[in-house]
């Protein structure tokens, strides 16, 4: 039985966990009502209750380790200027905490004591972000400003005695750099001087607040997990250009094992801490307790391993610890799993589901999981990808019946003599990754009788830092070379019909879509574009003000590269295509401006292209609202049955 689009994407998802300071009940975000929305569970298996009731998405929520109090986080029609909401989980009143709405407002986490909470806002000035505490009764016009930006300045939590920030700034995806901020002096250290791009991430206190442990790459192609002492920090920043000395003293924990460290999540009272490696792009958790601190002469960098949990579908991440660090709580998914939350005692590993996100009937054990392969590309590169086939090579005829029940059923055709049709879905990013987490469109489409292929073409992250940066700004195109010879590797494949490649992208990936359509012509049979750059000139002048000098550190700056930007915009090669296009967007989208979608199509429709075009009203850079992704899918599916 073939599944309509609807059933498929009423697939839902639990996960965003947060443990109360109860210890006995725990929130989580789940998009039963169509977005997804705070809900709260106090045991395994037990009915969970939902706690707001928004037409808008919910984008996290995080507990008071105090009161039965929570803050989330929600923006407007996708214009990813998000607020915070106080929520009152015993009274369910709920109360707008910063009402800004023309701000951005990015989480900085509660203090221990529950009387304050911190957060990033770009209020005075659009292009940077200030750093702001607030008590938990004042109203958003009563938040202090601790700090004044210059540049994207995000948070990463309080000292253990509430005295002191750790500041992230971002000059890059692949640059960052550590501060302090001295709440009483309102002093800022300098924590990480370093040449070059490198990447200080996922930082947590250590417990006794002398250190900072981190994940990096300073060191080694790809991030490993490190301490960092901060009186040795702060003294290589004041010697910074007076010495020789110009990297950040640093030990490593765990260097990866040539893979990346993805990030720490520790306890700071107890020391506890659940660490994660991407493996191929699967997850492979580490969970410990420190052993030692430099108060006490000890090794910081000193721990003790626990059983490894036994977590379902190989990807999981997320990680909330309880108030006395005896279990945490995690969310699992996998090719052939939604996303559910699940809690693990942290001594034996034992794990226990705690929701249950339903699969809208769908059994199970009718989902496909995917293959991990490697292309060799034009100049000898390995390219990995994951490839997923469907149960057998037959075609839909795109016949829709209803049973007796109601249930909609796609009526499958013959089997096809040259295998099967396939869809080439581009992740965005750049620097992202394709991992074999779940994927209810992707399950549909195969469901279809389509194969399924993603890429991690160069330029992605999870391989090392040479190989992500294998795309920078004059690169640019080696990575959709990497895309065509993916697409000859599939050619050759029994399973494929050469004659039936389709691609697919979101963001970024929507360019490379385009620059795929126009530098390689004959190798499609579509192109589907969902909220995609079509030119890299219009997209950095219109971009959110506080995203362009990220973007321009990847791409190219307007100022010293707009030459060659305009070069290998897809809006400029349109002639070149020849396969029909689909183009969808959000009108408030503020990374990549609407106006994208808008120009390449009419380009597109004037050179001859067939092109269809579906713009939502009420979302942003990608779709959100149950109603808006059923309408988009529905489409996009007839479109690739029409073509492909």
């Amino acid at each position: 039985m073939a599944y309509d689009i609807e059933r498929y994407l009423n697939i839902r998802s639990a996960g965003g966990v947060s443990f109360g300071p109860d210890g006995e009940r725990l929130s989580f975000l789940m998009d039963t009502t169509g977005t997804n929305q705070v809900w709260t569970l106090d045991g395994p298996g037990r009915w969970p209750e939902q706690r707001t009731f928004y037409d808008e998405r919910v984008t996290f929520a995080s507990w008071s380790s105090e009161r039965p109090e929570l803050v989330f986080g929600m923006d407007e029609g996708g214009n990813e200027r998000a607020q915070l909401y106080r929520l009152g989980v015993e009274t369910g009143h709920i109360e707008n905490v910063t009402a800004t709405p023309t701000a951005k407002h990015r989480w900085g986490g509660w203090s221990h004591d529950g009387e304050r909470f911190a957060f990033a806002s770009n209020r005075r000035d659009e292009a940077v972000f200030d750093l702001y505490v607030q008590g938990r009764d004042e109203t958003g016009d009563e938040a202090t400003m601790v700090h004044e930006g210059d540049g994207w300045l995000s948070l990463a939590g309080w000292s253990p005695d509430d005295s002191r920030l750790l500041v992230s700034e971002a000059q890059s995806s692949y640059d960052q750099d550590l501060f302090v901020l001295d709440l009483e002096t309102g002093e800022l250290d300098h924590l990480t001087p370093h040449e070059g791009d490198v990447r200080y991430q996922s930082p947590s206190w250590a417990p006794d607040g002398d250190g900072i442990y981190l994940v990096t790459d300073q060191e080694t192609d790809t991030l490993s997990l490190a301490y960092l002492d901060l009186d040795e920090g702060i003294q290589a920043a004041e010697d910074d250009g007076t010495t020789d000395e110009r990297t950040t003293p640093l030990t490593v924990v765990d260097d990866g094992g040539g893979w990346n460290v993805d990030g720490i999540a520790l306890d700071d009272e107890t020391g506890r801490f659940v660490y994660s490696r991407n493996v191929d792009g699967y997850t492979e958790l580490t969970v410990g307790e420190l052993t030692g601190d430099e108060s006490d002469g000890a090794d910081p960098t000193a721990f003790e391993t626990f059983p490894d949990p036994d977590l379902p579908g190989g990807i999981s991440g997320g990680v909330s610890f309880d108030p006395d660090a005896d279990r945490f709580a995690i969310t699992a998914t996998g090719d052939t799993t939604n996303a559910n939350v699940w809690v693990v005692d942290v001594e034996s590993g034992e794990a226990e589901r705690w929701t249950d996100a339903p699969t809208a009937g769908i059994p199970r054990e009718t989902f496909d999981e995917s293959d991990l392969v490697r292309v060799e590309s034009f100049d000898g590169l390995e390219v990995p990808g994951f490839l997923t086939l469907p149960d057998d090579e037959t075609a839909h005829d795109g016949e829709t019946t209803r049973d007796a029940d109601g249930t909609a059923t796609e009526q499958r055709g013959t089997e096809t003599a040259n295998g099967a049709p396939v869809i080439v879905d581009i992740h965005g990013g750049p620097e992202g990754q394709r991992r074999p987490s779940f994927s209810s469109v992707k399950q549909y489409f195969l469901d279809r009788g389509y194969a399924y292929f993603e890429p991690n073409v160069r330029g992605s992250s999870g391989y090392g830092t040479e190989y992500a940066s294998l795309d920078d700004v004059e690169k640019r195109m080696d990575s959709v070379d990497d895309v065509a010879a993916c697409v000859d590797w599939l050619a050759d494949q029994p399973a494929i019909d050469e004659d039936r490649i389709a691609c697919m992208g979101g963001s970024y990936g929507g360019f490379m879509v385009l620059a795929s359509l126009t530098e390689y012509p004959d190798l499609w049979a579509a192109g589907v574009d969902i909220v995609g750059i079509a030119n890299f000139v219009t997209f950095l002048e219109n971009t959110g003000d506080w995203r362009r000098s990220l973007r321009e550190a990847e791409y190219g700056s307007l100022a010293d590269d707009r030459e060659f930007l305009e070069s290998i915009s897809p809006l400029n090669h349109v002639d070149e295509i020849g396969a029909p296009l689909f183009v969808l967007h959000g009108e408030n989208d503020p990374r990549v401006p609407v106006s994208e979608a808008e120009q390449i199509v009419e380009e597109a429709r004037d050179h001859g292209v067939p092109t269809r075009k579906l713009i939502f009203p009420d979302e942003g850079h990608g779709f959100s609202k149950l109603d808006n992704r059923i309408e988009a899918y529905t489409e996009i599916a007839d479109f690739l049955d029409e073509h492909v």
